[in-house]
C-alpha cells in the first residue's frame, strides 16, 4: 500500500557534523519558549528553518535556507539512500537501555481518505497552515514526522543493524536525554526489498500530524496547478521516520490532565461528590503512589486535589453505557474518552469534544510530580493522573477510521530537527539512481 521512495538527504556539512549536538532542535510543537531562544542563538541551528521567526517567517527560512546551501553549511548527499535512524534512551526508574530502530525516507503524501496513512487525531486549522505556508516556500523539510508500519517477521531491521554499525555521525545526548545515530543504505536491492515491504502496509501516523496534512496540502495545491504533471515529482512525498509497531522499543508515555479551575466555583467536597455516581473513590495517603496504584487497571485514574489528598478514581462499569459520543468501541474503550466524557462532560458540564478543545481549563502534562507540585502551588486545582495508551490501542483505533480525544499519545522520544534534512523540489527526481525506484520492483529479498 504504501510507496516509499529513497533520497538524497541535505546534511550539515562533516566539520559540523562532528558537533552535530549543537545543530540539532526539538520538534516545532514540543521546543518550549526558553529552549528556543536558546537555540535562536546559535546562528546554524536547525531551528531557524523549522520554526523560523519575523513578520515573513516563511521567507526568512527560505533566504537562511539558500544562504547555508551556498556557503557549503549544508550538504547534499551524491546518492540517494534510505537512512537508518536509531535512538537510545532509558526511562526513569528503569535500568534498561532501549534502541528504537527505524529508518527515514520520503513517502508519498496520501490523503487520508486513501486509507494508506491513518491518522489517530484531529489537528488544528492553523498550524496546519503555518506548515504548508513554510513548505510551499523553501520546499525544503528539516524534521521527518513518524509513522508506524507492523512487520512481526522483523525483517528490515537486519539491514538497519548492518548499516548502523558504520554511522554517518550521532549525538552525545540530545535535548531529552537520548542518543540518535544515523547511517544511510544505498544498496539499491537493500531498497527495493524495503519499498516492497512497506508495498504491503499501512502506516500509523504517530507523530507530526500537523506537518504531513502541510505536506498534503501542498501536494494538492501543485497537482491542481500541474494537472499533467508524472505524480513522481519531489512535492508528492513527505520525509517520514518509520519504525515497527511490533517492536518492544516502541514506548508511548501518559500525558495527564490538570484542571486549572472547577467549573461553578465547585468545593473539592462538591466535586467528589459529583464524581461519586460515576466512580468507585477511595481515598490514598500518598499521592506519589497513584501511578502504581492505577497501573494496567482500565478506567482508572490518580486524583490530587492538593494538601496530600489523594484518591485512586474508578469508574463504575456498569455506566459506561451510558457514554452517548458518536464514535466506534474502540475509542469509547479508552481511559481518555471515559475521563473526557465523565469527567469534563457529566461532572464539569464541558459537552463535546469540539468544546473541550477549546475550554481553556484543562492542561496537559507529561511530568507526574509537575501535576502534583501545580495543585499544590495554587496553579491547578485537580490532576488526573492517566495510564499511557497501549500501542494495541492506537491500532484498533486507526483501523477503526476513528480519531482519539486530544493528547492521548506521547510516543518517546521524539524525532530530533536537523537531523536530516529533505528537498522536495520537482528536481529532486532527476538523478538517474532514482528512476530505479519508479516503477514496482520484482518481489524477491535483497542479498
Amino acid at each position: 500500500m504504501a510507496e516509499i521512495q529513497p533520497l538524497r538527504g541535505w546534511r550539515y556539512n562533516p566539520t559540523l557534523s562532528q558537533h552535530i549536538d549543537e545543530y540539532v532542535s526539538p520538534l516545532f510543537d514540543v521546543v518550549s519558549a526558553k529552549q528556543r531562544e536558546a537555540l535562536y542563538r546559535n546562528p546554524l541551528n536547525s531551528i531557524h528553518l523549522s520554526v523560523p521567526r519575523g513578520t515573513d517567517a516563511a521567507g526568512e527560512a527560505l533566504l537562511r535556507l539558500r544562504e547555508w546551501q551556498q556557503a557549503g553549511v549544508l550538504r547534499q548527499d551524491e546518492l540517494p539512500g534510505i537512512y537508518a535512524y536509531y535512538q537510545y534512551f532509558r526511562l526513569p526508574g528503569s535500568p534498561r537501555e532501549y534502541c528504537r530502530k527505524g529508518f527515514m525516507c520520503h513517502i508519498r503524501a496520501y490523503d487520508w481518505s486513501e486509507d494508506v496513512v491513518l491518522r489517530h487525531e484531529n489537528t488544528l486549522p492553523a498550524a496546519v497552515n503555518d506548515r504548508a505556508e513554510l513548505l510551499a516556500r523553501t520546499e525544503f523539510q528539516s524534521s521527518a514526522t513518524h509513522g508506524l508500519y507492523r512487520d512481526d517477521d522483523f525483517e528490515l531491521e537486519r539491514y538497519l543493524d548492518e548499516a548502523i554499525r558504520t554511522p554517518l555521525y550521532q549525538t552525545e545526548e540530545d535535548y531529552q536525554g537520548a542518543r540518535d545515530v544515523l547511517a544511510v543504505i544505498q544498496d539499491a536491492a537493500i531498497i527495493r526489498r524495503f519499498q516492497q515491504v512497506l508495498a504491503a502496509r499501512q502506516v500509523i501516523l504517530a507523530d507530526g500530524h500537523h506537518r504531513y496534512e502541510g505536506s498534503l496540502a501542498y501536494r494538492q495545491a501543485r497537482q491542481a496547478a500541474a494537472p499533467d504533471a508524472s505524480g513522481y515529482e519531489g512535492w508528492n512525498y513527505h520525509l517520514m521516520y518509520l519504525t515497527n509497531a511490533a517492536a518492544d522499543d516502541l514506548r508511548i508515555l501518559p500525558t495527564h490532565r490538570l484542571l486549572l479551575e472547577l467549573p461553578d466555583a465547585l468545593t473539592d467536597a462538591e466535586f467528589l461528590a459529583r464524581l461519586e455516581p460515576y466512580f468507585t473513590v477511595l481515598p490514598k495517603e500518598d499521592p506519589y503512589d497513584l501511578p502504581e496504584l492505577i497501573a494496567g487497571k482500565p478506567w482508572a485514574f490518580g486524583l490530587y486535589l492538593g494538601e496530600g489528598q489523594a484518591y485512586k478514581v474508578r469508574l463504575r462499569p456498569e455506566v459506561h453505557a451510558q457514554l452517548s459520543w458518536n464514535t466506534t468501541p474502540e475509542v469509547k474503550a479508552l481511559d481518555l474518552t471515559v475521563l473526557h466524557f465523565f469527567v469534563l462532560e457529566k461532572v464539569l458540564g464541558i459537552v463535546g469534544p469540539d468544546a473541550q478543545r477549546q475550554w481553556p481549563g484543562v492542561a496537559y502534562v507529561r511530568n507526574f510530580p509537575e501535576c502534583l507540585q501545580r495543585v499544590d502551588h495554587g496553579q491547578a486545582r485537580a490532576a488526573f493522573i492517566t495510564n499511557e495508551v497501549t500501542m494495541d490501542e492506537v491500532e484498533r483505533v486507526c483501523h477503526s477510521g476513528a480519531v482519539m480525544p486530544p493528547k492521548s499519545t506521547f510516543f518517546y522520544p521524539k524525532t530530533i530537527g536537523g537531523f536530516l534534512f529533505s528537498s522536495i523540489e520537482a528536481s529532486e527526481t532527476a538523478h538517474p539512481f532514482l528512476a530505479e525506484f519508479l516503477t514496482p520492483a520484482p518481489t524477491g529479498t535483497a542479498s
